[in-house]
């Protein structure tokens, strides 16, 4: 017989193929998932790269931003940064807003003061009462642009007066969109925009104030902004400035971006290795089914190519109506992302087709569906028609020189399909090494169970005896079984490892028990004023001051060749100290919370040459030493001193930390105020309390600000969970998988329990006793399987929390072990559930089929 065409082997096919997807829905829904997880993350991933870059200049409020702590830019700093291009010079603070009407009630705020050029890029809008909006542009004179918690807070609106430090200012509007609210980053309070002309007349800054001087330039077209800020940097070396471009215009959430982009990959490429085990189960279960229908084809003279072509069709067709599928719920699910993550990520509303993203998608499920579908297919190719027929009693293997190379081509392009569009190749390239290193593991882990069960002692009761045969006996998908269970327990310890460490970093992160207030900018010699203050609105407050001051490292390391920052080409991520300036405080003690481990603390009223204590982290990321030198810059000038000692920080504390320390000799001298924290009685945290307390703040010491902890605190846990709600959704797509390939496992098992369940009921064997050997074979199974899984997916989970997030390693052992057990359930329930339906099956109906 010549061999088939594609034409009749397309009819063949068309014929033999279910249109329910009998047979193949294992491989339909492994493929569903892991196209859903690839076209949703890739789509994701995509469109926020696309928005970063096309708002970047919008986001960032210029194509290159200029920020000095404590102090204006000087004539000549000025002068380079203008000469550019056209700028937007404003400041930024914390402030009190106070209402003048009623009992007077006050808001801790973000002062924003802009100049007439705000904003540079992008649209600003107020809102109307009845939620129109109108375009806008910066403030004129004594009117503000007050956002709406501001005006919830202090019940006023458009016309109403408020006071900020000396000046009384109109309220204009409310603010609508603030084109370059992300890239100002986190906000301590709601925001209210003024003029720089209401800035200077409210008496707030002045030199050594905790402000914000940002300078944002647009920049002629071609311009680059690296080389603009390159030729400031190499102007003004020691001048402490903070940099940014429309390429980085929110660092923190690039950061951000970048590692959930690592984690959102690693779920898709998870999907995927766990889908190619379901598919291979699935197709495995598939042609088991048409065992009898391929020896008939080949008895009739098929050959192996034509059995290979026929049943290869029925699989591409099926894959690729699942992968459609799958391809339609990743567009649809890209939204509810989105939406998930509204406020944290800059993605728009609305459905996103990336067609790259989607052809990836594509082809990747094609060409694993394909490649794990190859090792049955070339079984049944391979076997003549009597070795088919007596595959029940003589299992078919084939030589692994037969699968090398479709095997390998395919999991070759597998690999070049997920690293090369990878925006992390390296991350990509070592999660598929890790998998199949993770496969590797459980195949040998299968193999040795196999041997071992074959050499222990024989137990003395029945069942016992008979289900650890059934692990060794010939024909036994023992390795089969271990992979694929071993895969999805794994997955599911990861889940519940991941997700309770994320729970653990939100309570331990985001303490319930903080400082009720933070205030900056009180004066040093109004101290006791402060304190006084307080003190007559809440008796039992405790208040705590240190000397607050702002700067930045310069440089750093061994006196005789110090590293400088700005020969610095990239910073590494733990390297944050040296991003942009950092809080310094002095002191002649240790700081509260603080313990020295290396070196000693200066003594009282030292005289000495400059010193500074620095956080012991550095140790590692900067490589510093005792008798090191660090130099900053401090309000414009550089100032050294030498490292006395290493302290381990309560960073947890949410109280005053300060990775630099210094002698009070080194730093105090500059010009510069107090920050405080007030933490409150809890019989004195009542609103009455709290207003009382912010409306004599804002009346006796205008120039300084509050920080509200409390709300702070709330939108932090309302962003880390909406992460942690977005991480749980990404991963379930796995776990999903998971399930699948569970259920797949434990089904394509069926058919070679059905044929020993019937000669053990011929034998005489109750349906009692078959299902005690099915328990007692997944038992001893899962047992095993189930500390395998704990070891290896507590592993993985530390890896991507700890590796991947960069948070503490803080798991919940009780819900991770409710998980296993869950899963460990489900095995049994699972394993049940299969038997059942062989057990129903008459024994002379099916010895007639076999």
């Amino acid at each position: 017989m010549t061999r088939l065409s594609w034409r009749l082997a397309w009819r063949i096919a068309r014929r033999g193929l279910d249109w329910r997807f009998r047979g193949l829905r294992l491989l339909a829904a492994c493929l569903v998932l892991g196209a859903a997880a690839l076209a949703a993350i890739g789509t994701l991933t995509g469109a926020i790269d696309r928005e970063l870059t096309a708002r970047g200049a919008t986001m960032l409020g210029g194509d290159a931003e200029f920020t000095v702590a404590a102090r204006p830019a000087s004539p000549r700093e000025y002068a380079a940064i203008a000469h550019a291009g056209r700028v937007s010079a404003g400041v930024r603070m914390q402030a009190m807003a106070q209402t003048l009407r009623g009992d007077g009630g006050a808001v801790p705020i973000e002062l924003k003061a802009v100049d007439a050029h705000w904003p540079l890029y992008g649209t600003f809008t107020l809102t109307a009462p009845d939620g129109t909006t109108r375009q806008a542009g910066a403030p004129v004179g004594h009117n503000a642009w007050i956002a709406p918690g501001v005006a919830d807070r202090l019940g006023v609106a458009v016309g109403d007066h408020l006071r900020i430090g000396a000046a009384d200012l109109v309220i204009g509007g409310v603010i609508g969109d603030e084109p370059d609210r992300l890239g100002e980053g986190f906000a301590l309070g709601p925001t209210v925009i003024i003029s720089a002309e209401a800035l200077r007349d409210s008496g707030l800054v002045s030199t050594g104030t905790m402000a914000r001087w940002k300078y944002r330039v647009a920049l002629p077209q071609g311009a680059a902004p690296q080389d603009t800020i390159a030729a400031f940097k190499a102007a003004f070396p020691a001048s402490g400035f903070e940099f940014r471009d429309r390429t980085r215009a929110a660092p923190g959430l690039d950061r951000f971006v970048s590692r959930m982009g690592q984690f959102l990959a690693l779920v898709a490429l998870a999907a995927l290795a766990i889908a190619g085990i379901g598919i291979g189960n699935g197709v495995t279960g598939f042609l088991e089914a048409r065992r009898g229908t391929i020896a008939t084809l080949k008895i009739l003279g098929a050959t192996g190519a034509d059995i290979a072509r026929v049943f290869t069709l029925q699989i591409v067709i099926a894959s690729v109506i699942a992968i459609a599928l799958g391809l339609v719920l990743g567009i649809a699910a890209t939204p509810l992302i989105g939406l998930a993550l509204r406020g944290v990520l800059p993605i728009s509303a609305g459905l996103v087709i990336d067609p790259l993203a989607l052809g990836t998608a594509a082809a990747q499920g094609l060409l694993i569906a394909l490649t794990f579908a190859a090792p049955p297919l070339l079984r049944a190719r391979a076997w003549p028609a009597m070795a088919l027929l007596r595959a029940q009693i003589v299992p078919l293997g084939l030589p692994w020189r037969a699968l090398a190379l479709p095997v390998g081509a395919g999991l070759a392009g597998i690999v070049a399909l997920a690293v090369l569009p990878a925006s992390q190749p390296l991350l990509a390239l070592g999660f598929l090494g890790g998998s199949a290193a993770l496969f590797g593991v459980l195949g040998l882990l299968g193999w040795g169970l196999t041997r071992l069960a074959a050499h222990v002692p024989r137990p003395k009761g029945t069942i016992a005896r008979m289900a650890l045969a059934n692990l060794h006996r010939p024909g036994a998908q023992t390795p089969a079984l271990v992979v694929a269970l071993g895969f999805a327990l794994s997955a599911f310890v990861v889940l519940a490892g991941v997700e309770t460490s994320l729970d653990g970093n939100i309570a331990r992160r985001v303490p319930a028990r903080a400082p009720d207030y933070f205030v900056l900018d009180v004066p040093r010699d109004s101290e006791a004023t402060f304190r006084t203050l307080v003190a007559h609105n809440a008796p039992g407050a405790t208040v705590r001051t240190v000397p607050a001051l702002r700067g930045s490292i310069l440089a750093y390391g061994a006196p005789a060749h110090m590293t400088r920052v700005a020969d610095l080409k990239t910073i590494p991520d733990d390297a944050w100290v040296l991003r942009g300036d950092r809080g310094l405080t002095y002191a002649d003690s240790v700081p509260q919370g603080n313990v020295v481990t290396q070196g000693h603390w200066w003594p009282r009223d030292y005289r000495g040459p400059p010193l500074v204590s620095v956080d012991e982290s550095l140790i590692k990321t900067l490589g510093l030493h005792l008798g090191d030198r660090i130099t900053i810059s401090l309000l414009g000038a550089e100032r050294s001193a030498t490292i006395a000692s290493f302290r381990r920080i309560d960073w947890d504390s949410f109280g005053f930390n300060y990775v630099m320390v210094f002698s009070p000799n080194a730093i105090a001298d500059a010009p510069h105020n107090l920050a405080a924290t007030v933490e409150l009685p809890g019989a004195d945290r009542t609103p009455a309390v709290r207003r009382a307390i912010l409306s004599s703040l804002v009346r006796a010491l205008p120039a300084s600000s509050v920080i509200e902890v409390g709300p702070v605190l709330g939108q932090a846990r309302a962003i880390l969970a909406q992460v942690g709600v977005a991480v749980l959704a990404a991963a379930s797509v796995a776990v999903l998988a998971g399930l699948a390939v569970l259920a797949g496992a434990i089904a394509a098992q069926r058919a070679s329990r059905q044929y020993d369940t019937v000669i053990l009921r011929v034998l005489g064997a109750s349906g009692r006793q078959l299902l005690a050997l099915v328990l007692a074979e997944y038992g001893l199974l899962s047992a095993i399987l189930g500390l395998v899984a704990l070891g290896l997916g507590t592993a993985i989970a530390w890896a991507v929390v700890v590796r991947l997030f960069d948070f503490a390693w803080l798991p919940d052992w009780g819900s991770i072990a409710g998980v296993l057990a869950l899963g460990l359930a489900l095995v049994m329930a699972l394993a049940l559930g299969g038997s059942l339906a062989v057990l129903r099956t008459r024994p002379a109906r099916t010895l007639r089929e076999l």
